[in-house]
């Protein structure tokens, strides 16, 4: 027998609980005789566990109708230690080395939370795929007629952010932007499954669309393209609105996590003047 339940009701919750006291306390009366029977055994378990996850939850936030109050205290703890001394001279080369290591030990550790600001000011971010670290910087492609590509063409800087939970480490940059090569969005592109390149023919990023218009507009790229079910490939070109980013860092920090709130952070900065293909840069540790 498979259960499942969602906690919505205060009355389920009181359901549930009762049944751990009724069970726990026959538990005990007939512990010595050995006569609990098996569903009662797991249904004992289970309250158990569920009583322990909701006391957890009781311990980790507060909540009411108008908000929210965290009270759990995450401890971070790295065995590496990383200061101005240990880095490597670029932080190019220290982020390879960093996203190398945690191939296998954090999940989806390209995603990155990308924030740009229009000419005025106004910020926005968002989660975006890490795609190609270069010898200029952190590559990754969008639709260069979405929000986030109109506020790159109005104010070319952006901030980057990796945060691996697991491993308790996370990178930041800040930089200028640039558009990659129409040949390396091409060469991207032809990379991509073949229903992502059709996605990104049939939708206009961050415009307005009706709940059953986006697929209408996939089925039609199908068959402009000559695309039938079951394909698995398929010349899908790039379009001309879509491609790659770059983001030249200026400042690259990388932050180890250590308990009670000591952690390592060392940041790299960018001495003015250096050139794109080689900068230089002044390497300083930062109070956390």
């Amino acid at each position: 027998m498979n259960v499942r339940l969602e906690l919505r009701d205060a009355k389920i919750c009181d359901r549930v609980n009762g049944m751990s006291r009724s069970l726990l306390s026959a538990s005990r009366i007939s512990r010595s005789k050995n006569s609990l029977s098996l569903p009662e055994i797991r249904i004992l378990s289970f309250t158990q566990s569920l009583s322990f996850k909701m006391d957890a939850m009781e311990n980790y936030m507060q909540a009411a109708p108008d908000k929210i109050q965290v009270l759990a205290h995450e401890q971070y703890f790295t065995r590496e230690h990383i200061s101005p001394d240990t880095v490597l001279p670029n932080p190019l080369d220290q982020f390879r080395a960093w996203f190398t290591s945690v191939q296998g030990k954090v999940r989806e550790p390209e995603a990155m939370s990308l924030s740009t600001a229009t000419a005025a000011g106004i910020p926005s971010s968002r989660i975006v795929l890490f795609k190609q670290l270069d010898k200029r910087g952190f590559v990754f492609y969008t639709n260069y007629t979405s929000r986030k590509s109109h506020e790159l063409s109005e104010n070319p800087n952006a901030a980057l952010a990796f945060y691996w939970r697991e491993v308790h480490r996370q990178v930041r940059v800040l930089g200028r932007v640039e558009k990659v090569t129409k040949e390396e969005s091409e060469a991207y592109f032809r990379s991509r499954p073949l229903g992502s390149r059709i996605g990104a023919w049939a939708s206009k990023q961050s415009t307005v669309v009706g709940e059953d218009e986006l697929h209408g507009h996939f089925i039609e790229v199908e068959k402009r393209f000559g695309v039938k079910e079951g394909d698995t490939d398929g010349d899908i070109p790039l379009p001309d609105f879509w491609g790659g980013w770059r983001v030249v860092p200026t400042e690259v920090e990388f932050w180890a996590g250590k308990p009670s709130r000591l952690h390592d952070r060392v940041r790299y900065l960018r001495k003015d003047g250096s050139p794109d293909e080689s900068p230089e840069w002044t390497i300083e540790r930062l109070s956390p």
